[in-house]
């Protein structure tokens, strides 16, 4: 950087030059940003289709949302992830790129990484002010986006909301599928006291601004509105009309229902202990303590007062092994209390909606 002291000491004619160009190092950097900010608002919606399968029914998907949208007199855009899959769908989606230009953007994974990568690599390159998430598929009425973006364009503080969920109703999927929905539902409810009936519906609408503060990995992308609710963004459900739906009927396998309850566990975690990991590991030391010293108790009272031989009998060990580990969790738990206190500034679990002065 050139001090004030060598500019004096310069040629006027240097000094004027060298003024000019920092004019125009900032001018070019603001009309940059300028430019990015015109870019992110240049659309109003912008769908996101993740693509599993070489016979997802892309132009169907297209079709059917972007004359919705264009009934609606919003711009729109269409970006179709391809999760490791060419086929059909692949050559299908080029033909619209052809058809329709910049409105049908594809991107393409060498190999599938699942749906949370999906929605994250769409909405990197989204121009959209919403996003809407859609299936491989025509699953809900089109006619039912409408008022699901109406909710968006109305302020949270007027009635409106910033993440809109839908409520399949009637379902049209087999009876065993809806059972198992409602239970999983019913557990979420329970967890996180909000009243969300269909987190399994993945056609959703929201704002970008929701997929800007929550970062999604894993199976996560099913609870993102649980996420948003608990961010302190405002969500809400709309009744839709349910057309079809892909999938198995019937019962899973034993891992998708061990994946689901691993799931919900650490749905329970982030939306709870967060901030308070202690409270978490502390009880489950608790009890793994508490279970430890009642085996120890027992043992005692059959040395001492039953002078019966304790020392080769394998509970106690596991009497000791549970106090141990009860420790280890608690410990755990206060680990990740320092690391919280440490943190402390940079965490922010809240979300201002407006300021009054």
């Amino acid at each position: 950087m050139t001090s004030s002291t060598e500019l004096a000491g310069a040629s006027e004619p240097e000094a004027a030059a060298e003024r000019d160009d920092r004019h125009g190092d900032t001018t070019d950097l603001v009309a940059d940003e300028a430019l990015l900010e015109s870019e992110a608002g240049l659309l109003d919606v912008t769908v996101i289709v993740p693509v599993q399968s070489p016979e997802a029914e892309v132009e169907d998907v297209t079709k059917a949302l972007g004359e919705e949208l264009e009934r609606q007199g919003r711009s729109w855009e269409i970006i179709f992830v391809f999760d490791g899959v060419e086929g059909r769908a692949w050559e299908r989606v080029q033909h619209l790129r052809e058809s329709l230009g910049s409105q049908i953007k594809t991107i393409h994974f060498k190999s599938p990484f699942g749906e949370s990568v999906c929605l994250t690599a769409g909405f990197e390159r989204a121009l959209g002010r919403y996003v809407v998430t859609s299936p491989q598929y025509v699953q809900i009425d089109p006619l039912e986006l409408g008022p699901m973006l109406e909710k968006l364009d109305t302020p949270s503080g007027a009635g409106g909301s910033d993440f809109v969920i839908p409520w399949r109703s009637p379902r049209v999927d087999p009876v065993l599928n809806r059972v198992q929905s409602v239970f999983f539902n019913w557990v979420i409810r329970q967890i996180i006291r909000g009243q969300f009936h269909d987190l399994n519906c993945y056609f959703r609408a929201m704002k970008r601004e929701v997929l800007e503060d929550i970062s999604i990995y894993g199976d996560m992308y099913r609870f993102l509105p649980v996420m948003a609710f608990r961010q302190g963004f405002t969500v809400s459900e709309q009744k839709v009309r349910h057309l079809k739906e892909w999938g198995k009927a019937g019962f899973f396998g034993l891992g998708v229902y061990l994946r689901r309850f691993l799931d919900i566990m650490g749905v329970m975690f982030l939306t709870k202990f967060t901030l308070k990991p202690l409270r978490f590991f502390g009880t489950l030391g608790g009890i793994f303590s508490a279970i430890g010293s009642a085996i120890c108790a027992y043992m005692a009272v059959e040395k001492y007062i039953y002078t019966e031989p304790v020392g080769d009998r394998p509970l106690l060990l596991l009497g000791v092994l549970m106090i141990v580990l009860g420790v280890q969790i608690i410990g755990f738990g206060l680990v990740g209390e320092i690391i919280i206190y440490s943190q402390a500034r940079n965490l922010k679990e809240y979300r201002i909606e407006r300021i009054y002065e």
